[in-house]
């Protein structure tokens, strides 16, 4: 399970390459991998037995109970099977489903494909967290495939709605299943199930846990209140809807009800509240089905109104319910993906899917018409398909109850069967029917490879209709260890004459009448209002909550840095006077400091501190504050931590550059000073968190009793991982999910950064040398371009210097460019630092493109020495990547943003990924290597000349850190540095070009004002 896992999700990394050269046809190689999962979860079966689980277990947060368990049992089986089963064959769709020249094809494959592999992680996770990391990667995934096309806003509208609404209510059930754990003392699914028949269910905290957990399951299958979203989300294309809205994602909750319905079906409310909630959604559903024209309207209500058949059948937790609940589950799958795909045939060829417009389709497309029909025919039930089958089960199993409940889920079973009969004929009618004064559409006529999934999915309805018996052999695995009541149903296409049977007779009947009367239906339904509409509800709840949040936004947010310093810092001395007030025991002795030195640098920094509070210019600000770094800097060395003060230099070095980047930006003025009574209150404010956050850290040091855990670290670093420096071995090893969250921090905030500097494309790579003028004449070009328009000569008066007319000849501006990037390119070959023409002549400094020169590539080798030393010298990923990081900023301060270019022709967000997914692969490394994530091995060698060597896995690890921080860094000059850099000559040109046109306006009108006075310059020209 887990290599199924692993080899999807692969799938989906490298997705995209391959529609990059493979095209569509990609799809077929990506069928490969759910249809191998299908044929692996078919040999599963053969170990799976009523009394053995398959299961694999990986140790990950053990003492959390957080390892990752994937089980297959009779019931994720049958899911596991669904999931790959129809996730193959939409795969096989989507390859004639997509026109060649789709965009983001690659995307949505990718994409397709990682639900693919949630969807089937969620079904085999037993871990209650581990289920819910699924669970929230299936929604996930779904907003994106929903919203594929982006461009629309009705996608993005409905993407957003399903996000929210099931997002929302999957927090809710992960808060119901943390309470189940801590009541049932297991993370684990199957085992807290097994438990619950031994606690007291009707406990008010185990009633709460779940109505919780049933919430999720309610919003993610679409049940009333939370239907709305399912018929939204048919924005998406139709084979996501066809695999994620009948096959997959609303299955879930169905699924998670199904799971704990045999240990929490006792609980006060649990049957009650599935049964009601089954039933209302199964009869607005078929209501509002009978009311819609889109045929994908159709289906997605008829959806919503069989995922509350199968809530109300899978909450009994009999053995009889059971094996009809997953029948109907089986059934529902089959039918329901093949309609879908049958609609998008239909709109794919006749260009429409509203039943209005669709005539004469049925003799056109006979073979297309025979699968809708089979497949319309077994939603509503009807023999001898698998339909019929699964309905007979439902009607037996409730009518052998005989509880008040039972009555009621029968009763409404009926009513909603009724309406399913009627809406299953108005989609044959409507797609395939022809209609009197409704032109006749024309079909154009499919490949079969188009219809061979649709084909497959109707030839196994029929198919599983006459082979029920030994479905139920499959199916029963799951059922038959449930409680039951004295009568075991067996699946069957035929009973005899029983009650099931006549119920089924009947509501087929009246559904026909309902249907023949449609004309009346429909005017029917038109007179009764919509008292209640939660679609209308949750747009007036989006809106009330974006007032508020602007209102509230516009209270707080008052655009005063200062202000929101002083609400954080308040909250802050009040939160630590409340703590020491309330502490009952005090240091007896305090230690002020160890050297007098010491003392000499507390001056130091406090004098800096002072100067940085009444700097009134910003750079002097900055400079003071760098200051205050870099003593602590000589603090960290003082106490013996060469790796910290490291760091700090580097980090402080590099905090300076950025802090100078950004105020080309800014006025060199800190702002107007406040007021005397503002200042003395910031002064005050100020002395006050100063003084309680040193009481604090004495007080913090003084008051430890046990004995710290750091002691260890010196062991725990030479004997667990290998290395001498300790600091490095808790970041890599001891402590790797802390330095696992904080890079993930890094890439979003490089990634936020650039964001808002990038406002078009944030990917773009930064523009290579080529043909890149000196300072002035690229900048000139584009403004006589703009002035004059591209290609024209340009008047002598305005560019003398570019203009030749020696013997009689006067050059074009295009000639004139290709001479001068000639000439640039020859003269770069010899320069110093290959882009430092491209800046004006008094922005160069020859002493420090010498110097860069000299030292850019020494810097390099340092920080690799850096990198791979770190583990047992000071150093590590992060400090050498800083260490890079200043060898780039060296050639931009020399060279600019060309040369920036030069020496990184990468792009960032290429180095952030791959370093990232080099860290996540050495997480995911240490299953092979030690069973647990994020574990560490390590080699030995005795080389000859090289003498003993030993490597450390963690120095992979190391690796991705260090390009994570030179992406940062490069993603960093490149937007505050090189973009600023573009901007500010894009604002010098648009400065130029405005005066130049200003002249030009000017002497339009000076020559207008001469000749309305009869005044012409020499020659009859103009006095400009």
């Amino acid at each position: 399970m887990a290599i199924v896992l692993l080899v999807m999700f692969m799938a989906a990394a490298f997705a995209p390459l391959l529609f990059r050269y493979v095209g569509r046809n990609a799809f077929f190689f990506l069928a490969f991998f759910p249809l191998a999962g299908f044929f692996y979860t078919l040999y599963l079966g053969t170990l799976v037995t009523p009394e053995r689980d398959y299961i694999e277990r990986f140790r990950w947060v053990a003492d959390l109970q957080m390892d990752i368990v994937l089980r297959t049992d009779a019931l994720s089986w049958v899911m596991s099977l669904l999931v790959t089963g129809v996730g193959f064959l939409v795969m096989i769709y989507c390859a004639r489903y997509f026109s060649p020249s789709e965009q983001g094809l690659g995307r949505f494959g990718a994409v397709l494909m990682a639900f693919a592999g949630m969807m089937y992680g969620l079904v085999v996770a037993d871990n209650i967290y581990m289920l819910f990391l699924f669970w929230e990667g299936t929604t996930i995934f779904s907003y994106l495939l929903i919203g594929h096309a982006n461009a629309r806003k009705q996608s993005r509208r409905a993407a957003l709605q399903a996000l929210i609404v099931t997002t929302s209510g999957g927090l809710a059930m992960l808060v119901g299943l943390v309470m189940l754990h801590v009541l049932t003392g297991t993370a684990s699914l199957v085992a807290m199930v097994n438990r619950a028949p031994a606690m007291d269910l009707g406990q008010p905290v185990i009633i709460v846990a779940i109505v919780l957990v049933l919430v999720g399951a309610v919003s993610k299958s679409a049940l009333v209140p939370f239907h709305f979203w399912l018929p939204g989300a048919m924005a998406a294309p139709t084979p996501v809807s066809a695999y994620l809205h009948a096959a997959a994602m609303v299955k879930a909750g169905i699924y998670l009800v199904l799971r704990m319905a045999p240990g929490f079906a006792e609980t006060p409310g649990w049957v009650p509240l599935c049964v009601l909630l089954g039933v209302l959604t199964m009869l607005v559903g078929g209501w509002r089905a009978l009311r819609q024209t889109d045929l994908k309207l159709v289906l997605a209500f008829g959806t919503v109104s069989q995922l509350g058949f199968l809530t109300l059948i899978s909450a009994f937790g009999t053995r009889n319910t059971a094996l009809a609940a997953l029948a109907l589950l089986l059934a529902h799958g089959l039918f329901k993906a093949t309609l879908f795909l049958v609609v998008g045939v239909i709109d794919h060829r006749t260009g429409t899917r509203d039943l209005r417009k669709l005539s004469g389709l049925g003799r056109q497309a006979p073979v297309l018409t025979v699968i809708g029909v089979i497949a319309a025919l077994s939603m509503a039930g009807l023999p001898p398909l698998f339909g019929f089958v699964a309905k007979e089960a439902v009607y037996s199993s409730l009518l052998e109850l005989g509880t008040l409940w039972g009555t009621v889920a029968v009763i409404g079973v009926f009513l909603g069967s009724v309406l399913t009969v009627a809406y299953s004929l108005r989609f044959i009618w409507g797609a395939f029917a022809r209609k009197d004064q409704v032109k006749e559409c024309r079909y154009a006529a499919e490949h079969f490879d188009f219809l061979l999934a649709p084909t497959v999915l109707a030839l196994l309805t029929v198919a599983a209709g006459f082979a029920a018996p030994a479905i139920d052999g499959l199916l029963a695995g799951h059922a038959d260890p449930l409680p039951g009541t004295g009568y075991d149903y067996h699946l069957a296409l035929w009973h005899g004459l029983e009650p099931a049977l006549f119920l089924s007779a009947a509501n087929i009947a009246i559904g026909v009448l309902l249907f023949l009367g449609r004309a009346r239906v429909e005017a029917a339904q038109a007179r009764v209002p919509a008292w209640i509409d939660l679609h209308a509800f949750y747009r007036t709840s989006m809106g009330w909550l974006e007032k508020t949040a602007s209102r509230v936004t516009a209270k707080t947010q008052r655009g005063s840095l200062p202000f929101y310093q002083g609400v954080i810092l308040a909250v802050l001395v009040a939160a630590l006077i409340a703590s020491l007030f309330m502490l009952r025991q005090w240091p007896a002795e305090l230690l002020l400091f160890e050297h007098p030195a010491e003392v000499l640098l507390l001056v130091l920094v406090g004098a800096a501190c002072i100067a940085a509070a009444w700097a009134n210019k910003r750079f002097m600000a900055v400079v003071v504050v760098g200051v205050v770094g870099y003593g602590m800097v000589v603090f960290y060395a003082m106490q013996g931590a060469p790796d910290l003060a490291l760091t700090q230099v580097l980090v402080e070095t590099i905090t300076l550059v950025v802090f100078v980047l950004v105020l080309r930006r800014l006025p060199a003025r800190i702002g107007e000073a406040p007021g005397r009574i503002k200042r003395w209150l910031r002064a005050a404010l100020g002395a006050v968190v100063g003084t309680i956050t040193v009481v604090t850290a004495l007080v913090v040091l003084g008051a430890r009793q046990a004995e710290p855990i750091s002691n260890e670290h010196p062991r725990m670093a030479y004997e667990g991982g290998h290395g001498m420096n300790v600091v490095n071995v808790i970041l890599v090893d001891i402590r790797a999910w802390d330095t696992f969250g904080e890079l993930a921090v890094i890439v979003v905030a490089a990634t936020g950064v650039a964001s808002l500097i990038f406002i078009t494309n944030r990917t773009a790579r930064l523009q290579r040398l080529d043909g890149v003028r000196p300072e002035g004449f690229a900048a000139r070009h584009r403004m006589i371009d703009d002035t004059f328009g591209k290609g024209h000569r340009p008047p002598v008066a305005v560019l003398p210097a570019e203009t030749d007319t020696a013997g009689g000849q006067e050059k074009t501006l295009e000639q004139l460019r290709a001479e001068e990037a000639d000439r640039e390119r020859r003269s770069s070959r010899n320069a110093w630092l290959v882009a430092g023409r491209t800046l004006a002549p008094q922005n160069r400094s020859i002493i420090l493109e010498v110097i860069v020169r000299l030292l850019f590539h020494s810097v390099i080798v340092f920080s690799l020495f850096l990198l791979f030393a770190g583990h047992n010298s000071p150093g590590g990923g992060f400090a050498a990547g800083l260490v890079a990081g200043l060898a780039l900023i060296l050639r931009y301060l020399a060279g600019g943003r060309f040369e920036l270019a030069e020496a990184a022709p990468i792009d960032a967000g290429r180095a952030l990924g791959l370093g990232l997914a080099i860290v996540v692969g050495m997480a995911a490394a240490g299953f092979f290597f030690d069973g647990a994530v994020l574990s560490s091995t390590w080699f030995s060698w005795d080389i000859p000349l090289l003498g003993h060597v030993e490597f450390v896995t963690t120095t992979l690890f190391d690796v991705g850190v260090y390009l994570i921080v030179v992406g940062l860094m490069l993603d960093v000059l490149r937007s505050l540095g090189a973009e600023v850099d573009r901007q500010q000559e894009e604002d010098h040109e648009r400065a130029q070009a405005e005066n130049v046109l200003g002249e030009r306006e000017m002497a339009s009108r000076l020559a207008a004002r001469d000749a309305a006075h009869g005044s012409r310059g020499p020659k009859g020209g103009n006095r400009l």
